[in-house]
């Protein structure tokens, strides 16, 4: 008798094993490191204990943190912020109450944060205890905030499987949670729904500068990187027929696509310089070009939520085949996305027969109604708490601490 495993079986086993080698890879060379550095009298010191860390893996995700940031600030709590990024933001914040660290590169990184003393930290880098990033002894509360306004179930397995919480925006986030927590036999999270404070503050900012002075019907090409992502599948094909519709076009690509597909975007903007009728957009903070724009072009990108829900237009996006198998999603007895049921209300789907008529459908998404309603039923299931994000995110955090550290009392 032969044993037949299917292929999502075997891949997600393949997967699993992956990642216990992986780890134990990563641990041996943790604990050489961590040798080498008490031997070799490096970075490592015995520090005192902080009460709130923040760690982010890039300089492109202050911007979840910031609105959180000003909060502690006011409230005089201070926040020590790891980052490994050397030109952070968060160096010219002006925050009185927050330090910030550069740790990186590379194993450094991990060297500090498995050494770490806090009693709170927060990031929303996933894969916590899973490979290099090991929960230190010293750190008493992990909390994970996702940053994007969609599933958390789209993390490479296990995730935020060995975070102490996690701070959501939406109900059908925490269902998904619970049921992973379930099929894994983990212990319940702490799961506090506060919202999203980085959308929270692009829309109390476009609130405030209005709307885009009036222009010409401007098309937004904003794909996430990978082989599943625009350019990965129609390529140039895209760009020429964007150009064709005759609106004006700027195209900006993932940050992570000019580090992993740089011969192919470099190739992409020497094809299709600038000029009148293209621009090519790397501005770090996307108001500016998401305000300009009045219909996004894109595939499964975050940026979707951003542009749908704060500026209230829509989108065209693709259906990528997605692979879930080396996905937390692939575990959950519905596969269904709640991103897919989302798209639907929120534009038209741009497919390989209907790409010659996308002029029509451009045009018809900025003039049907029904998408307008469409946004405000995906904006209840996904953002809850509208602009209360960092108060909220910001009492968590301290009421946790707080309690922590009572707690710590208590026991001397």
């Amino acid at each position: 008798m032969k044993l037949y495993i299917d292929p999502g079986t075997g891949s997600m086993l393949v997967t699993v094993l992956i990642g216990i080698a992986g780890a134990a890879v990563y641990s041996l060379r943790t604990r050489i490191m961590n040798m080498k550095t008490k031997i070799g009298g490096g970075k490592v010191v015995d520090t005192e204990s902080v009460p709130f860390a923040v760690f982010s893996d890039n300089k492109r995700y202050f911007d979840v943190f910031a609105p959180i940031l000003r909060e502690m600030d006011q409230r005089e709590r201070s926040v020590l912020y790891l980052t490994a990024s050397e030109d952070d933001p968060v160096f010219s914040c002006g925050l009185a109450h927050v330090t910030a660290e550069y740790i990186g590169p590379g194993n450094r990184v991990f060297t500090r944060l498995n050494n770490l003393k806090a009693t709170v930290l927060l990031s929303t880098t996933p894969g916590l205890d899973v490979y290099q990033w090991k929960r230190s002894p010293g750190v008493a509360w992990y909390v994970h905030i996702p940053h994007a306004a969609s599933e958390v179930i789209l993390y490479r397995m296990f995730g935020i499987d060995y975070y102490d919480a996690i701070l959501l925006s939406g109900k059908y986030q925490e269902r998904d949670v619970r049921e992973l927590e379930e099929l894994r036999g983990l212990p319940a999270k702490d799961i506090r729904i506060v919202g999203i404070p980085y959308m929270d503050e692009m829309a109390a900012r476009l609130k405030r500068e209005g709307p885009a002075p009036e222009h010409e019907r401007t098309v937004l090409l904003a794909p996430s990187w990978g082989k599943s992502a625009l350019f990965g599948v129609y390529g140039s094909k895209i760009i020429e027929v964007l150009l064709a519709t005759g609106y004006h076009l700027i195209i900006r690509p993932h940050p992570h696509s000019f580090i992993v597909e740089k011969d192919m975007i470099e190739s992409l903007m020497a094809a299709y310089p600038e000029s009148d009728r293209i621009e090519w957009n790397r501005d770090r903070d996307n108001f500016n070009v998401l305000r300009r724009s009045d219909i996004l072009v894109s595939d499964f990108s975050g940026v979707i939520f951003e542009f749908t829900l704060i500026y209230d237009k829509p989108v065209i996006y693709t259906d990528p085949d997605f692979d879930l198998a080396p996905y937390d999603a692939w575990w959950l007895k519905d596969k269904t996305l709640w991103t897919a049921t989302a798209l639907p209300r929120l534009g038209r789907e741009l497919t390989e027969e209907n790409m010659t008529d996308l002029k029509l459908l451009i045009d018809e998404c900025i003039e049907d109604t029904r998408f307008a309603a469409g946004r405000q039923d995906v904006k209840a299931e996904t953002w809850g708490h509208v602009s209360c994000g960092a108060a909220l995110a910001a009492d968590y955090l301290c009421e946790t601490c707080d309690a922590l550290l009572s707690g710590k009392e208590d026991e001397q």
